[in-house]
């Protein structure tokens, strides 16, 4: 289910995608905080399975706490764990299957796995082909032979109105921004291309200035040296021989004329982010300073034109020099449904290209979940001490996964873990649970398919956490400074501020 966040402004924001939820959320506990770092860790990495990765981080808490109780020391909770997590990246490579680059039927799967549970499910095919078109386009080999996928390269650009079915992929930058005045071209073919982050126009003093003007002449003399002196800051643009200028701050009318005078396409107001892009897809340099321009700093594009989409009118950059950069024009009812779009194309985007990099995934629906957990319950068996004790709970942990799906679903949680055990002992080590149906059935026929690295991840960072919390016995009041002094003696801790935590 999804959830909406109000901030105190007002402002609403709908997701059910757990590192959003963390993110937007205004947590106060300590401990609290370091699972929010596990999910936009796995964010940061993967792109999916944040929610999994928090839910397991929270559950291997649960069972750490149980055996507190029993008192079982947290040192040897602590290396149970570790051991259990290094055991599942091995299991784990026993269930792993390959999947090639070129294999465009797995990797739309994929895709449309991430994009499940989203809001956008009704139209997964579309925004999986989407997703597997834009990640190809800006793939790069590297020198010893493996891929890399920079997902930066592909822009997201949301327009509200029309249906899901318009969104389309631009090969190319599309930048949400008019030309600055009506007159100036509409299109420019073979464009040179001048990135201006400095102002084309009077900067204000930084202190409050005073002209005082006591005749006309005086008056008609200023005018004429403001003009001059932007004349002179359009003229340095036209020098550079580009014929589309794109500025990050504004463009003064006066200088605005002379550049449309000389039959040149502006944008102004353009976004830093946008400008670095433009930067890289053109092989244009970022100038800081009209007066360091020269003819090598402009960038190349075969077409820079506007065009019109749902009222509002954008600049398109297409045939760039560097051809590894692309746009998805996502459309939807709402800004709402827009944004909620962006999230699901965002997390799919990741998976596809984390499965191109890595070339290896497993099915999901909770399947490598009971897997490991009955593997890691025979391991368990096998170790002596209270280790064992650690290792058993680290498998019981796991099994929150299939649970917390059977509850989203609406079924039994007991019944479906039972089966989905059964399975497994018959060797069948795709079985998972198909949440529309209530049925355990082979995860690889139905098209559930996700990375490896979702799941070694989520296993490595929340056994991570889990160990840092649990090594923690004392909760110490820090002073309000950052830090000793450079150079200052070591001060012993006030034990009287301590608390138990």
């Amino acid at each position: 289910m999804d959830k909406m966040l109000v901030d105190s402004m007002g402002d609403i924001v709908i997701t059910n995608d757990g590192a959003t939820i963390l993110k937007e959320m205004d947590i106060q506990h300590p401990a609290a905080k370091m699972i929010v770092e596990v999910s936009k860790t796995q964010d940061d990495e993967v792109g999916d399975g944040t929610t999994s990765a928090a839910v397991l981080s929270g559950e291997l808490l649960a069972k750490a706490e149980e055996l507190i109780d029993k008192g079982v020391h947290p040192t040897i909770i602590s290396e149970g764990y570790r051991h259990a997590a290094k055991k599942c990246r091995e299991i784990l490579e026993t269930i792993t299957i390959d999947v090639t680059p070129e294999d465009t039927e797995a990797l739309m799967k994929i895709a449309a796995t991430a994009i499940t549970g989203k809001g956008a499910e009704a139209y997964k095919e579309k925004l999986s082909k989407l997703t597997v078109d834009a990640v190809r386009n800006v793939v790069e080999e590297e020198d010893d032979g493996s891929l890399v996928v920079d997902t930066s390269n592909i822009k997201i650009e949301k327009r509200a109105g029309g249906s899901i079915m318009d969104s389309d992929l631009v090969e190319g930058l599309v930048i949400d921004k008019e030309r600055s005045h009506p007159n100036m071209p509409e299109r420019v073919e073979n464009a040179k291309i001048l990135l201006v982050t400095c102002p084309i126009e009077f900067r204000k003093t930084e202190m409050d200035a005073e002209i005082k003007i006591t005749s006309p002449d005086q008056m008609q003399m200023f005018l004429d040296q403001e003009e001059k002196m932007m004349r002179e800051m359009a003229e340095k643009v036209i020098a550079s021989g580009a014929n589309v200028v794109f500025c990050q701050k504004g463009l003064d009318d006066m200088a605005q004329y002379y550049i449309e005078k000389a039959g040149i396409y502006a944008v102004r107001r353009v976004k830093k982010s946008d400008l670095k892009r433009l930067s890289k897809v053109t092989g244009g340099t970022l100038i800081q300073d009209l007066d360091e321009i020269t003819a090598e700093d402009t960038g190349t594009a075969d077409l820079v034109e506007e065009k019109e989409i749902r009222g509002a009118k954008m600049t398109y950059v297409t045939g760039c020099q560097n051809s590894q950069a692309v746009t998805v024009l996502l459309h939807g009812g709402t800004d709402h449904v827009v944004a909620e779009l962006e999230h699901a194309l965002t997390d799919a985007l990741r998976v596809v290209g984390v499965v191109i990099e890595d070339g290896k995934v497993v099915v999901g629906g909770s399947s490598p979940e009971i897997e490991l957990s009955l593997r890691l319950s025979e391991y368990a068996a096998t170790l002596k001490g209270r280790e064992q004790l650690a290792v058993s709970k680290f498998a019981e942990a796991l099994e929150v996964i299939p649970q917390t799906l059977a509850e989203n679903a609406g079924l039994d949680p007991i019944d479906i873990l039972v089966e989905l055990r059964s399975q497994h002992e018959q060797g069948n080590k795709n079985a998972g649970l198909n949440v529309y149906t209530g049925d355990v059935v082979d995860m690889w026929e139905n098209d559930v398919i996700e990375p490896l690295r979702i799941k070694t991840q989520a296993i490595n960072a929340a056994t991570e956490a889990t160990v840092m919390i649990l090594r923690i016995d004392d909760l110490v009041a820090a002073s309000p400074s950052s830090g000793p002094m450079p150079g200052a003696p070591d001060m012993d801790l006030d034990l009287d501020a301590t608390a138990n935590y």
